[in-house]
């Protein structure tokens, strides 16, 4: 029996108040859809199908790239409805698990065992315990425990309303069971919609056994309806990142503090200090150290490097033994080699450092290729944009560079040479050579510095 996975997702969002669709709002800086279609892929061998509808294009774009059968609900009635969009594309002989856009946090391994149910032939639904079930339906009982159905919370009595064991809305089934369930449904409710609850009154009486599997969290089954949802989510959402990074044995200073909005690819003896953000691919070495307040985008870090307080690295490559910062930013297709040096107040952008270069103060070096063992002073400028091109910069090996120094782009400055400090360098520098630009000093006598009247 195949597995067909159904992903509702057409819902406008209204208490989000925004003009985004719901299941494009970012939860750990990915889409909350992302975030599904991630669970939904690791049942490897499922046909996904994405129901659409509220700006069902902009989501479809959003995931252009994505292994999955689109269908369009082009007025939404109702989850029931939602389904049955999806079913004509369903084998009769397969079985449907229904997931939801707007639920980021839901594992593969809690609806694993609620596709067994539906492998067996029959109804299977995800429950859950709630403290505060409003806004949620309620599963009802038979005498014997047996679930005879769910009933939505703005149909229910009082009574009904007091039940705790809530539908989380996963439901897994034989297709063609689901199907001919879904086919009688009606929308005689408070809602008028044709709710996909109703197939478990329908499996009932259709002889059906119903399911019910209580979800391993209760977190992970909480749907996002407006902000203080999303930012809830996305605080638990930190939360298990962080815990699966620690035990992956990376050291975080505080937990609570810690923000992966991508993948962490990490070494032996990594510490990561307070308010680190890593986001898209990051990958640290071995005894990589971290600072506060460090934010890492796609990036690839070499062993034992350390990466000071208040850095902004993305799109780049650092070497082994690399010392970053405090306070330097590394900008995208930027490559620093092993034991190289950035200090303080350092930009750096699509530019190669060689090996045991320095970089220490002030200075901002783009478009540059710079050899090995070159000290860049404080306050050095590579002026590599004429206002309509980009141009390049050459350092060679055991290269000097004087403090206050401009280099105009196109330029190179050849192996061994030193650059005097005040220096505006607009031609080639021979190597081994000192080379400077000054205009002569002068001190004129008697001169007074102009004082403010009184």
């Amino acid at each position: 029996m195949s597995l067909s996975i159904i992903i509702l997702a057409a819902g406008k969002g209204t208490r989000m108040r925004s003009d985004l669709p719901k299941v494009l709002h970012k939860l750990g800086g990915r889409p909350l859809l992302w975030h599904v279609l991630q669970t939904a892929q690791q049942f490897t061998d499922a046909r996904i199908h994405v129901v659409i509808g509220h700006r069902a294009r902009e989501v479809q774009e959003s995931f252009s790239a994505a292994d999955v059968e689109w269908v369009v609900q082009d007025k939404q009635l109702g989850t029931g409805h939602a389904v049955a969009q999806a079913m004509p594309g369903i084998a009769d002989d397969d079985s449907v698990l229904v997931m939801y856009g707007d639920i980021p946090l839901i594992r593969q391994s809690t609806l694993a065992p609620l596709c067994a149910i539906a492998e067996q032939g029959f109804l299977g639904l995800l429950t859950a315990e709630l403290v505060d079930p409003t806004g949620y339906g309620r599963i009802l009982h038979h005498a014997d425990g047996s679930i005879s159905g769910v009933v939505e919370e703005k149909d229910a009595s009082a009574s009904e309303r007091s039940i705790r064991e809530v539908n989380t809305g996963f439901i897994a089934a034989p297709a063609a069971k689901l199907r001919r369930w879904i086919d009688v449904l009606d929308n005689n409710n408070a809602q008028g919609e044709f709710y996909l609850t109703d197939v478990a009154a329908r499996a009932v009486a259709d002889g059906v056994s119903v399911r019910g599997l209580s979800a391993e969290s209760v977190d992970d089954v909480l749907g996002i309806n407006d902000r203080l949802q999303l930012a809830e989510q996305e605080q638990r959402y930190r939360n298990r990142c962080a815990v699966e990074c620690m035990r992956d044995g990376v050291t975080l200073i505080d937990p609570t503090r810690f923000d992966l909005r991508g993948q962490l690819q990490a070494g032996e003896d990594v510490i990561i200090d307070i308010n680190a953000v890593l986001e898209g691919d990051v990958r640290l070495g071995n005894r990589v150290s971290i600072g506060p307040n460090v934010v890492l985008r796609n990036v690839e870090v070499g062993d034992g490097t350390s990466i000071l307080a208040n850095c902004v690295i993305e799109d780049a490559v650092i070497g082994k033994g690399v010392r970053i910062g405090p306070f330097a930013r590394v900008r995208p297709e930027t490559r620093l080699a092993d034991n190289t040096h950035v200090g303080n107040f350092v930009e750096i952008k699509k530019s190669d450092v060689g090996a045991g270069s320095k970089i220490n103060h002030l200075s901002y070096i783009g478009d540059t290729t710079i050899g090995r063992d070159a000290n860049i002073g404080a306050g050095t400028i590579t002026c590599n944009y004429d206002g309509a091109s980009k141009h390049r910069t050459v350092i060679g090996d055991d290269v000097f560079i004087g403090s206050d120094t401009q280099l105009v782009a196109p330029v190179e400055v050849g192996a061994g040479a030193t650059i005097g400090a005040g220096s505006t360098i607009t031609k080639d520098a021979p190597a081994g050579e000192l080379t400077l630009s000054r205009s002569g000093q002068e001190t004129r006598k008697g001169w007074q510095r102009p004082k403010k009247k009184k």
